[in-house]
């Protein structure tokens, strides 16, 4: 199983020259699979980065009371000066949260998330009209 996740994350970098870093965790943080573009100077530590996906899963978890007015939650996106996060929920019971980072030089990492990242895997939120390309 982690071989096939850690497939997914190198077909997640390979979808855009923009693309950091892809990782896989469980729905408490724990980091499953991850993989940083070649020749990409990580800007965490091994145990930065633990808990930045730590962090982000407890958020998921936050925003979970608001989908009954809301919707389930698809992803986060936090902008940082140097790099993009995006935090998305997958459908999966093992490795539901999948991180991805991107440089900040490339516009419109949001397009990216919603129509090349999201394909990877099977979304219930695919074929949602708003999300479709214009």
């Amino acid at each position: 199983m982690q071989s096939s996740i850690e497939g997914i994350c190198e077909q997640i970098i390979e979808l855009d020259k923009c693309i950091r870093f892809a990782g896989f965790a469980t729905k408490n943080g724990n980091i499953v699979a991850s993989k940083y573009r070649k020749d990409v100077i990580p800007l965490l530590t091994l145990d930065e980065a633990q808990l930045s996906f730590i962090d982000s899963a407890l958020m998921m978890r936050i925003r979970e009371a608001r989908e009954p007015k809301l919707g389930k939650v698809i992803c986060s996106i936090v902008l940082y000066e140097k790099v993009t996060y995006a935090t998305i929920l997958v459908n999966s019971e093992d490795y539901p949260i999948l991180m991805v980072s991107f440089v900040n030089e490339n516009p419109g990492p949001q397009s990216l998330i919603l129509h090349e990242i999201t394909a990877t895997f099977p979304s219930p939120y695919r074929d949602c009209v708003k999300c479709q390309r214009v």
